[in-house]
C-alpha cells in the first residue's frame, strides 16, 4: 500500500458519505455533498500525479484508479437524476455512465489483443472529465450563491460534458476500429 492507493481507496470511501450527505435533510448537506465530490475529485488528479513523481506506479492503482473515478461519478450522477427526473439529465447521464462502461471494455479488449496504446486518454477525454467533474459539483451544491446561478449553469456544463462525452467515444472507437472491426486481421 503507498500514498497514491490509499488516496484512490479514499475516493471509494467517500461514496456512502456523499450519498449520505446528499439526502440529509439539513440545509448545508448538499453543499457537504459537493465539497465531499470535489475533495474526490482533487483526490483523483492528486494520486496519478504522486505516483509518478514518488515513483509508486503500480498494477493495483492502475487498475483500481479508473474503477474509483467511475464508481464515484456514476453514483453522483444517479442521485442527481433521481432529484432532477428531467429527460435531459438522465440522458446526460446514461451517456457518460454508458460511454465510461463502452470505454473500459474497449480498453480492456485491446489490450488483450496487445494494442492498448491506440485508444489512450486522449486530451479530449481530459476535458470532458473536467468538464463533467465541475458540472456534477455544481448540480451537487444545487442552489445558486449571491448572484450566480450554480445550478443552471451545472446543468448546461453537463449537457456540454454529455456532448463531449460522445466525442471522446468517437475518438476512442475510430481509434480502436481497425482493430476491433469484422474481419481485423487478429480475429478467427
Amino acid at each position: 500500500m503507498n500514498i497514491p492507493n490509499t488516496l484512490t481507496l479514499l475516493r471509494i470511501a467517500l461514496i456512502p458519505v456523499l450519498l449520505v450527505m446528499f439526502y440529509l435533510p439539513y440545509s448545508w448537506a448538499r453543499a457537504a455533498a459537493a465539497a465531499i465530490f470535489a475533495l474526490a475529485a482533487l483526490t483523483d488528479l492528486l494520486d496519478g500525479w504522486l505516483a509518478r513523481r514518488l515513483n509508486q506506479t503500480s498494477d493495483f492503482g492502475a487498475f483500481l484508479d479508473p474503477v474509483a473515478d467511475k464508481l464515484m461519478v456514476s453514483c453522483a450522477l444517479v442521485v442527481l437524476v433521481q432529484a432532477d427526473p428531467r429527460i435531459a439529465v438522465a440522458v446526460a447521464a446514461a451517456i457518460i455512465i454508458g460511454r465510461e462502461i463502452a470505454v473500459s471494455a474497449l480498453r480492456e479488449y485491446m489490450a488483450q489483443l496487445g494494442v492498448r496504446s491506440r485508444v489512450a486518454v486522449a486530451n479530449i477525454g481530459k476535458i470532458k472529465t473536467s468538464a463533467q467533474m465541475v458540472a456534477i459539483c455544481m448540480l451537487l451544491y444545487g442552489k445558486d450563491y449571491d448572484s450566480v446561478v450554480v445550478y443552471d449553469a451545472g446543468y448546461w456544463l453537463l449537457m456540454v460534458a454529455a456532448v463531449l462525452t460522445l466525442w471522446s467515444m468517437g475518438i476512442y472507437l475510430k481509434a480502436a476500429w481497425p482493430d476491433v472491426r469484422p474481419g481485423a486481421p487478429h480475429q478467427t
